[in-house]
């Protein structure tokens, strides 16, 4: 007697390769963990950083914040906040900024990763962060449609501009930080992000 095997039905998803969780499955378990990226399906741990990391990241969403709230541009995100920049793979912002014709105010954001790409990240570079670590990350996010990546740095108090179509802009210490091309009209001093 012989049995006859029916093939999947052409739209059913094979399953992941063991080992590999899907988004699905990461946001079940690990959604509300700081310190914890979905990278092509494996969990990567990121550093719990301290003070200063978390002083920077607060001045920076602030700044963008307030600028963008007077004008009536764009909201801003913080606390690691997911941005999806690959298929199964989920990074925790440190800074997201995403304008109104982007995500229309009268639109409530929703629980999970941000639904679309963010104009402007913001990244704080964590003590144990290698450089080649930070620039992967820079990487996705523009490879992800993200226009502008802000990385600031506390030991050289500089923040970094990167953008996919430009060289990088470095902003030191006594210097302003200007985003024309995403915050128009936006200046903040970069002293001012390390106090």
């Amino acid at each position: 007697m012989s049995i006859a095997v029916q093939p999947a039905p052409a739209s059913a998803t094979p399953p992941p390769p063991m080992g590999v969780i899907t988004e699905e499955e990461f946001l079940k378990r690990h959604g509300g963990e700081l310190g914890v990226d979905l990278v092509r399906g494996q969990l990567e741990m990121q550093s719990i950083p301290g003070g200063k990391h978390g002083r920077a990241c607060l001045k920076l969403a602030m700044h963008i914040e307030s600028f963008a709230e007077t004008h009536s541009l764009g909201r801003t995100c913080t606390n690691d906040t997911f941005v999806r920049v690959a298929p199964n793979t989920l990074r925790g912002a440190d800074v997201a900024y995403l304008s109104h014709a982007q995500w229309p105010a009268e639109r409530e954001f929703p629980d999970g990763p941000l639904p679309v790409s963010p104009e402007l990240v913001g990244e704080v570079k964590s003590p144990s962060d290698s450089w080649a670590k930070v620039i992967g990350k820079v990487l996705e996010y523009l490879d992800a449609g993200v226009k502008v990546v802000v990385v600031l740095d506390a030991p050289s108090k500089s923040a970094t501009v990167y953008r996919s179509d430009a060289p990088q802009e470095i902003f030191r210490f006594a210097d302003s930080l200007t985003l024309p091309d995403v915050l128009p009209g936006f200046s903040v001093s970069v002293a001012s992000l390390f106090r």
